[in-house]
């Protein structure tokens, strides 16, 4: 018995040492200033500790940290928590407008998508909700990058986007001859309940659906309400009793005011909110998404890319009112996120909205918050996302100089890490 037991006890240590028994992986990361977004606030020489990719330890630099652990140095830079853009679509390619998408197969999209996650990262976005694609492709995308076949940021996917026949989320630029497969399109009570429990069942972690018309859809009018209230709320009681937050597509002041009285959680676009839908809004603890930097790209591009004549027409309706909404949103004290559209624009380039929400009547602070801890917020992610905090993802991004005083030195990202793994900049030694 004794040797038995010692043989055991032998055999454990042997394990430990080379059977690789549980060792934490940490590495401590260094900068010269870090952004606190919970506090609004900078702190001078951050030291931020990550064990298997959770932060374990915030501390000025020096503090003690483990023996073993890895370092990353980032002099003269600002670190800050990994950006999240609430509003994108990895699977767009806006150059490819109009009727130029149809030269392609429908799993090339998907190729799309997988290029698009591996520039959206890089650009500093580490968290993205992907609000409407095809063939449940983000799904794919967020299942490929979490079991490590490309690298990407954390995808919240809505799968389809539910729409009504002949409205924004349907495809209303063919003939009747031509037949479009879309699970989500639905006209009644049930088949609306139908469509959110379906996309649930495939991997939608968010409910996108179309309450008014938009820009890119060729036939309707971009500010019409195309849900009733009673069809959204069924809508929204179904997605809540599922856990599912909701995001709707509304440009148009009475679609977005029924939206809101139906309990959605975000409204996209908004570009035509009055002060009655921010009071709304602020009622029901409802926050607004706005995509500002898009028309400067839509009309700089949009002829150039096949984008449909009647589209160019809406946007140089809608772009300047949205600008003008999203100012007096921000000064009526309405929560914002960040939210680009990223595929009517190239996807990467997320950074560039930062700017255009400063220009508009945010603070830099303001437009780095809305881009994080508001953003968590909005997910329901406030304990792993958002912010540089203890318990939290590894999240972190790092630019040279200063974003507070030059929002522009957002669009240079130098380091990006996920997780506690390095996507950009210098590696860990």
């Amino acid at each position: 018995m004794k040797r038995t037991v010692a043989g055991l006890i032998l055999s454990l240590a042997v394990c430990g040492a080379v059977c690789g028994a549980a060792r934490a992986d940490t590495v401590v990361v260094t900068a010269d200033r870090m952004i606190d977004v919970l506090a609004s606030r900078v702190v001078d020489k951050p030291q931020v500790t990550i064990t298997d990719g959770r932060i374990v330890a915030i501390a000025a630099q020096g503090a003690v940290v483990p023996t073993d652990a890895r370092r990353v140095d980032l002099p003269g830079q600002t670190l800050m928590p990994g950006f999240i853009d609430m509003h994108v679509h990895l699977t767009s390619d806006p150059r490819l407008g109009g009727y130029r998408g149809l030269e392609y197969t429908d799993n090339f999209w998907t190729v799309v998508g997988v290029a698009n996650a591996k520039k959206t990262i890089e650009a500093g976005f580490t968290t993205v909700r992907n609000v409407g694609s095809a063939n449940f492709d983000d799904v794919a995308i967020k299942q490929g990058i979490e079991h490590g076949y490309v690298p990407g940021p954390r995808i919240v996917p809505a799968t389809y986007a539910i729409g009504a026949t002949g409205g924004h989320c349907d495809s209303t630029e063919f003939p009747p001859s031509i037949k479009v497969p879309n699970p989500a399109v639905a006209d009644s009570p049930d088949a609306i309940r139908a469509a959110v429990r379906t996309l649930r069942k495939y991997g939608a972690e968010v409910i996108k659906f179309c309450g008014t018309g938009g820009v890119f859809s060729k036939t309707d009018s971009v500010g019409g309400q195309q849900y009733s209230l009673a069809e959204m709320t069924v809508l929204v009681d179904e997605a809540h009793r599922l856990g599912l937050k909701v995001a709707v597509h509304a440009h148009g002041a009475a679609g977005i005011k029924d939206a809101l009285r139906a309990g959605v959680d975000t409204i996209e676009h908004a570009s035509l909110a009055d002060e009655e839908a921010f009071a709304l809004a602020k009622q029901h603890g409802a926050y607004f998404s706005m995509d500002v930097y898009d028309d400067d790209y839509i009309l700089a591009e949009g002829e150039k890319n096949g984008t449909f004549k009647e589209s160019l027409e809406k946007e140089r309706m809608i772009g300047r009112q949205q600008r003008e909404t999203f100012k007096a949103a921000t000064a009526a004290g309405v929560k914002m996120v960040f939210g680009t559209d990223g595929g009517v624009y190239p996807n990467g380039d997320n950074a560039k909205q930062f700017a255009t929400m400063v220009a508009w009547g945010m603070t830099p602070m303001q437009a780095l918050r809305a881009a994080t801890v508001t953003a968590a917020e909005a997910l329901g992610r406030s304990s792993d996302v958002g912010a540089i905090a203890v318990g939290r993802y590894g999240d972190l991004v790092a630019v040279e100089g200063d974003p507070l005083t030059d929002i522009t030195r957002l669009q240079a990202v130098s380091f990006v890490m996920k997780g506690g793994v390095v996507y950009k900049g210098p590696v860990s030694r």
